[in-house]
């Protein structure tokens, strides 16, 4: 799954913001630094990312995308369910997603301090720039795929990726629809991280600095 799914799985507060992204840049490196809020909530983007990979109806997704462009169907598949996600909130979330992402992006800039460079740039760059709002389009999806495109060090033909995504809208958008009380099913059974207070949270790096 993608960012914005992470984000919508993971619970309200900072350390959990945190460690549901933290799993894109390289989570397992940076374990032995951090607090038992954040290991959970890496814990469960791990969790979910297993789930989405093994599961039947995301590998009927794939079929779906060219062969040229198959090899990556998998990432293709993780930004346009955060684009059928961003379709179908009101069937997920009672809260307004304009208010869902003001918090989460507030959240995610209480632990910036803290993340890895990469995941500093990225989360710096997606809650200035509201990266999700360009998930909102098909052709939206499209740039942001061809950006991701780019940046694969080996020539690829992962370009052009919403062509696919148009001529079978209508079959990825059933498939998640399908798929995501699933995933927020097993998610919630699992439990990983629990319910905890906020207020109470405190991180603390290796050099003794706390956010609070």
């Amino acid at each position: 799954m993608n960012y914005l799914a992470h984000l919508y799985l993971a619970q309200p507060t900072a350390d959990s913001h945190f460690g549901n992204l933290l799993g894109d840049f390289g989570g397992n490196r940076h374990v032995e630094q951090l607090p038992i809020t954040v290991k959970n909530a890496l814990d469960n983007h791990y969790l979910v990312d297993k789930f989405t990979d093994a599961h039947p109806l995301v590998k009927e997704a794939k079929q779906y995308f060219s062969p040229q462009r198959k090899r990556f169907a998998g990432v293709a598949i993780d930004v346009v369910f955060d684009h059928f996600l961003i379709q179908h909130w009101q069937r997920f979330n009672e809260q307004p997603l304009s208010d869902f992402k003001q918090i989460s992006y507030r959240l995610l800039g209480k632990r910036i301090a803290v993340m890895p460079p990469r995941m500093q740039s990225v989360v710096k760059h997606m809650t200035q720039n509201d990266w999700f709002k360009e998930y909102e389009t098909v052709e939206g999806v499209g740039v942001a795929l061809d950006n991701i495109a780019k940046r694969i060090r080996f020539t690829n033909t992962f370009s052009g990726a919403a062509a696919d995504i148009a001529q079978h809208y209508t079959e990825l958008d059933a498939i998640f629809l399908a798929f995501f009380p699933e995933l927020i099913k097993y998610v919630n059974q699992r439990d990983i991280e629990g319910a905890h207070d906020a207020s109470v949270e405190t991180f603390k790096c290796r050099s003794g600095f706390s956010l609070k």
